[in-house]
């Protein structure tokens, strides 16, 4: 199966110019571009990232170009309006926060096809803007800049149309294909079907300046089969960066996908074949409540992005929300996991001078409806401190029942939890 039949199984594959197929029967330099106006990537980057793998694995030479000089102008594609310009130094730092999480995909130490980073910072920075026109502008039509998709839009829909900074980004990209071209051997271009415009400039300049044949293809734009954008949650963007959304977080998010997307998500973001994806399609289809494939998707995505230590620990603690041990899980991961359940706090000083009554505490949270219910509900074994059975109606709980001296978890039951936090005195 040809690297273009890999993706095409997958509906990795949208279109692509004449010849491409052909092209890739060798091993050859292809590139993605990736934006890096800010310090991580997220979900929506695995689609391309994803891509440079499978042609990795094909024996091609895969080129992740860090744009952090066409990131300080902003590609006008895919946007309604205009975005806010970043400083150097901003946009340097967040280039070398990309550079590592691509890592976690890509083999840069193979001696056989390594994978190569590029930042085109390194020759657009130094690039005379006479020159530039010169060398580069001279081979691009402005009226044929106007017809394509992503300038038409801008220019038709946004009363304001679309600045000149915006507009040269065409001639930008252009020059990254050009440069690759010449420095790298990289004859392929691949990106986002928002980028087809874009791509086949490049195509255009490399032939007008080379006399030689470049190639270029695309990649569909991932939604849900809700028709709303991949990688939003009602907490906003799903980071591949674990400071900005957790281990857990991420893990919940690929488990919480929905039966009509699971499929199409397993082909997208992990490598498993044909036949096993058949299987999981066929457990979905079956038994929907057991979410074989969600689980199966989330542990592969998970253990990639966060390594195998990053999938324990959210797997752990999704156990812990459904009632299982907290045991070696930390006090910012308590926060995370129970940042949606009914809470309330105690004074610092009142645990750590004498302790609470665990009746009143299970009154005053309200998870028992008053301390008669509460003394029932632990005689009966329906109350959990920190996933632990209480067995004391009388028990006073004091600051080492709380992990870290920060929190206590209150379970009633299977499903009703409350968090209590020791606040003050710090």
């Amino acid at each position: 199966m040809s690297v273009l039949d890999e993706l095409a199984w997958r509906g990795l594959l949208q279109d692509a110019t004449e010849g491409t197929r052909e092209h890739l029967e060798s091993p050859r330099g292809v590139y993605i571009g990736f934006d890096p106006t800010a310090d991580s990537l997220h979900v929506g980057s695995l689609l391309p990232i994803m891509v440079l793998v499978h042609l990795q694995r094909a024996g091609h030479h895969p080129i992740a170009l860090v744009g952090g000089a066409t990131g300080l102008i902003g590609d006008p594609s895919g946007k309604s309006s205009e975005r806010p310009l970043l400083t150097r130094e901003a946009m340097e730092a967040n280039a070398e926060g990309i550079r590592a999480q691509l890592a976690h995909f890509l083999d840069f130490e193979t001696e056989t096809n390594p994978a190569r980073m590029r930042n085109n910072l390194d020759w657009l920075g130094a690039t005379n803007v006479l020159d530039f026109l010169r060398d580069v502008g001279k081979h691009f039509s402005v009226n044929a800049m106007l017809r394509k998709e992503s300038v038409r839009r801008r220019v038709e829909s946004d009363e304001q149309g679309i600045s000149f900074t915006e507009f040269s980004y065409q001639l930008l990209q252009s020059a990254d294909f050009l440069h690759l071209f010449e420095a790298d051997d990289c004859s392929v271009q691949m990106g986002g079907s928002d980028q087809w415009g874009n791509i086949t400039a490049g195509v255009d300049l490399v032939r007008r300046v080379t006399g030689h044949q470049a190639f270029g293809a695309v990649v569909p734009l991932v939604t849900t089969s809700a028709g709303t954008k991949f990688g939003k949650t009602e907490e906003g963007t799903v980071w591949l960066d674990p400071a900005r959304t957790s281990p857990f977080r991420f893990y919940q998010f690929w488990v919480n996908v929905s039966d009509e997307d699971v499929g199409r998500y397993l082909r997208f973001f992990t490598l498993e074949d044909q036949g096993d994806i058949a299987e999981l399609d066929a457990a979905t289809a079956a038994e929907p409540h057991r979410r074989v494939a969600q689980r199966a998707l989330a542990e592969e995505v998970t253990a990639r992005v966060h390594g195998e230590e990053g999938l324990r620990r959210a797997q752990q603690a999704t156990q812990a929300l459904f009632g299982g041990s907290l045991d070696g899980l930390g006090a910012e991961e308590i926060a995370d996991i129970f940042a949606d359940v009914p809470s309330s706090s105690v004074p610092r000083t009142a645990i750590e001078e004498g302790g609470v009554g665990l009746l009143d505490l299970l009154a005053e949270s309200g998870l028992c409806s008053s301390k008669g219910d509460a003394r029932r509900s632990v005689d009966g074994g329906g109350i959990y401190l920190n996933g632990v059975r209480a067995e004391d109606s009388a028990a006073r709980i004091g600051a080492a029942d709380f992990v870290e001296g920060r929190f206590l978890v209150l379970r009633k039951g299977k499903k009703s939890y409350h968090l209590v936090e020791a606040v003050g005195g710090e």
